[in-house]
C-alpha cells in the first residue's frame, strides 16, 4: 500500500471505489450504450460511499490551510505547505480526489491541506473537506496560514499579521477608471449601493465582511507577538526604500491587522488607498487594513456554511499572513516597476515569509494540541 491509499487506519477501501467511479465516467464517455457497464461501476460508487460511511471519522484538533504549493509537499522548493508537512510530520495522506488538493496528518490530530489560490478554489476545496466524512471537525480549529501583500503604513516585510476582520475586494459595481465621476474617489461601487462608501452600511450578509471571534484572536497574538522573525539583506535593502513609513522600515515583528481578499492581483498607492477605505467601509470603521490576499473570504464563507450545519465551529477560525512583499510603490517609484520588480524577481522576502507563517502559526498550534484537555470543550481567550 502507498502513503497516498492511506486513510489513517489502514483501510483503502475509499481508494478503490473513487477509481471505480472514475471508471464509470470515462466508460460512459467512449460508449453511452454500454448500460451493464455503467450499472455495474454504479453499485460499485455506492458501495464505495457505504464504506467511507462506516469508518470511523478521525476527531481533528486543527485544520491547516494553505493556499499554494510549488511542487511536492516536501523535498523541493516550498510552497506555503512545504514547511508543515516536513516539521509537523504530516505523513498520513487521504486522498482528496474531489477537492483540489489532498489531506495530510499527523499522529496529534493535526491535519492540512492547499486550497488552490482564489476564493472559488479556497471555497470549494474547504467544503469538500467540512463535507467529508473521514474527519469529525466538530471541535477543530481551523488556522489559514499564507503570505500576503503588506501595506506599508502598518508593517514591514516577513511580518505576520493576525486578522480579526476578512474583507472581500471583489463583491462590487465598478466604473472604469476613465469614466469616474471628478468627485469620486474611486470607480468602486458596494453591492446595492450608487456611490462609493454610500452609507449607511448594508447587512455584509453577501459576504462581503467576516468578523472572527476577537477573542481568540487576542489569544494567538499575545502568545506570538514576542517571537523573533528572520530578517535578511535583501529585506532591509527593500524597506529602505520606503522612507517616511516608520512601520515599513521596521525589522518584520508580529501585529494585529486585518485582511482583504480579493481575485485580482492589485497593486499600488492608489489602490492601497481604496484597500484602507474599502476596509475601513464594510467594517464600520472597527477593521483596519493590514494585509492583501486572494482566498480568505472563500473559505470563511464554506465555513460559514458548515456551521449552520453544524459541522465546524465558526468561533474557532484563525487567520494569519505574513508579509512576502509591500502593496505598493516605494516614495519617487511607479506602481508598475513596483509590481514588475515583485513578480519577475521573486517576491522580496518570500522565503521569510513562508518561515514567519509557520513559525507563528506552529507556536498557536502546539499549544492548541497540548492544551486539548481544555481547548477541546473551551476557547481560549473566550
Amino acid at each position: 500500500m502507498t502513503p497516498s491509499d492511506r486513510l489513517g487506519n489502514g483501510d483503502s477501501r475509499i481508494g478503490e471505489g473513487q477509481t471505480n467511479c472514475r471508471v464509470l465516467a470515462v466508460s460512459y464517455r467512449l460508449n453511452p450504450f454500454r448500460i451493464l457497464l455503467i450499472s455495474v461501476s454504479s453499485f460499485s460508487c455506492f458501495a464505495s460511499a457505504q464504506s467511507v460511511a462506516m469508518v470511523d471519522p478521525l476527531p481533528v484538533k486543527v485544520v491547516v490551510l494553505a493556499m499554494f504549493e510549488q511542487g511536492e509537499d516536501s523535498g523541493d522548493a516550498p510552497g506555503e505547505f512545504q514547511f508543515w508537512v516536513e516539521r509537523e510530520g504530516l505523513d498520513t495522506v487521504y486522498p482528496m480526489p474531489h477537492s483540489f488538493h489532498h489531506v495530510r496528518a499527523n499522529d496529534e490530530g493535526v491535519i492540512g491541506t492547499v486550497t488552490g489560490v482564489g476564493t472559488a478554489r479556497a471555497a470549494a476545496s474547504v467544503m469538500a473537506l467540512g463535507l467529508d466524512p473521514r474527519f469529525d471537525l466538530t471541535k477543530a480549529y481551523w488556522l489559514v496560514a499564507g503570505i500576503a501583500g503588506i501595506d506599508a503604513n502598518d508593517a514591514s516585510l516577513g511580518s505576520a499579521a493576525w486578522a480579526e476582520w476578512v474583507v472581500d475586494g471583489d463583491l462590487a459595481h465598478e466604473i472604469d477608471a476613465r469614466e469616474i465621476p471628478d468627485n469620486w474617489p474611486t470607480g468602486y461601487v458596494p453591492l446595492r449601493k450608487s456611490t462609493p462608501y454610500e452609507q449607511p452600511l448594508g447587512a455584509n450578509d453577501a459576504g462581503e465582511a467576516y468578523h472572527l471571534n476577537a477573542g481568540l484572536v487576542d489569544w494567538a497574538f499575545q502568545l506570538t507577538e514576542d517571537i523573533e522573525l528572520a530578517d535578511t539583506e535583501a529585506m532591509q535593502i527593500r524597506r529602505g526604500y520606503y522612507k517616511g513609513f516608520p512601520n515599513g522600515q521596521k525589522p518584520p515583528f508580529v501585529l494585529k491587522g486585518d485582511n482583504l481578499a480579493a481575485m485580482t492581483y492589485w497593486h499600488g498607492k492608489r489602490l492601497n488607498r481604496w484597500a484602507n477605505d474599502w476596509v475601513d467601509y464594510h467594517t464600520a470603521g472597527q477593521g483596519r487594513y493590514v494585509t492583501t490576499a486572494m482566498e480568505d473570504t472563500g473559505t470563511l464563507q464554506s465555513l460559514t456554511f458548515l456551521a449552520k450545519a453544524g459541522k465546524v465551529d465558526l468561533d474557532r477560525v484563525l487567520v494569519l499572513r505574513t508579509a512576502s512583499n509591500f502593496d505598493m510603490q516605494w516614495p519617487g517609484g511607479t506602481a508598475a516597476e513596483s509590481l514588475s520588480g515583485e513578480k519577475l524577481g521573486g517576491y522580496s522576502a518570500y522565503i521569510p515569509a513562508l518561515e514567519a507563517a509557520h513559525k507563528v502559526g506552529s507556536t498557536v498550534v502546539d499549544a492548541l494540541v497540548e492544551g486539548w484537555e481544555t481547548y477541546r470543550d473551551e476557547i481560549p481567550g473566550n
